[in-house]
């Protein structure tokens, strides 16, 4: 489901049959009453609070009231690992409490309770949370690495977490089969890595010296800094991961994503 008819080109081009129309106002009439799973994957056409709390909030619930009285085998509500908030480089694992650093975590983490309330009531629905994906379509962390937006410098040693978009859809789809209802799951890589490592890396894969980053007149936000487990995801949906860290995915993205940019 798209919510324009440009958008949905691309699903009829690879023969899947497209329904046009936005699951906040119309998700009754889009939503097929033989319908038995529902992956909500859906995105915000902004950064702001309020397109959060409409793609994320409101058109979550609106789906969950469309399928109330389906026989839904599995509604697997994808949110983001951006609802855990922590900045002190410690584990999170699928257990541990979401603490959003940011008002646009808060609204992602008002969509996970929206979800398992619904769990609560009978719903058979479930979370699957991806962090840093990256894949086809997605390298832009080799893009601020090449452009020097992204160096070595103050809080390089924060970790981060990736998650190849193979591995994410491997995730979902092991939710839809052996998801527990008002389960959490992460899709996450098993091995989260130090900034300076990731961009260390990246610069030698494109023959590169490691940049610095700009000088502040202030020193950067450190934003988030911890590494999120999924061991625990993978065992219960029984999956493995085609990429278990970013070199492994990055090492087999196409030839044009390390070739120098175009002046």
């Amino acid at each position: 489901m798209r919510r324009s008819r440009a958008a949905a080109t691309h699903l009829a081009s690879i023969g899947v049959e497209p329904r046009i129309g936005d699951l906040r106002s119309d998700a009754g009439k889009l939503i097929s009453r033989d319908t038995r799973v529902v992956i909500a994957c859906q995105s915000a056409d902004g950064h702001d609070v309020e397109a959060y709390r409409a793609a994320y909030v409101e058109t979550t619930a609106a789906m969950l009231r469309a399928v109330s009285a389906l026989p839904l085998s599995r509604f697997v509500y994808v949110g983001s690992t951006g609802v855990l908030g922590r900045d002190d480089g410690g584990d999170v694992d699928e257990a541990g409490p979401p603490v959003p650093a940011s008002p646009t975590g808060q609204v992602l983490l008002e969509a996970e309770r929206v979800v398992l309330d619904a769990a609560g009531g009978g719903l058979p629905a479930c979370i699957v949370r991806p962090s840093g994906l990256y894949g086809p379509g997605r390298y832009g962390i080799v893009d601020r690495v090449r452009s020097g937006r992204l160096g070595l410098g103050p809080g390089d040693d924060a970790w981060m977490n990736f998650c190849h978009r193979e591995d994410a859809v491997r995730a979902v789809l092991g939710a839809v089969d052996r998801g527990r209802t008002g389960a959490i799951y992460h899709a996450s890589d098993a091995e989260p890595a130090r900034r300076r490592e990731v961009i260390t890396w990246i610069a030698r894969r494109l023959g590169l010296p490691a940049p610095q980053a700009p000088p502040h007149d202030t020193p950067p936000r450190r934003g988030s800094n911890r590494r999120v487990l999924s061991a625990r995801t993978r065992r219960e949906l029984a999956f493995r991961l085609a990429f278990p860290s970013f070199r492994e995915g990055l090492a087999v993205s196409p030839r044009s994503v390390w070739e120098p940019a175009l002046p």
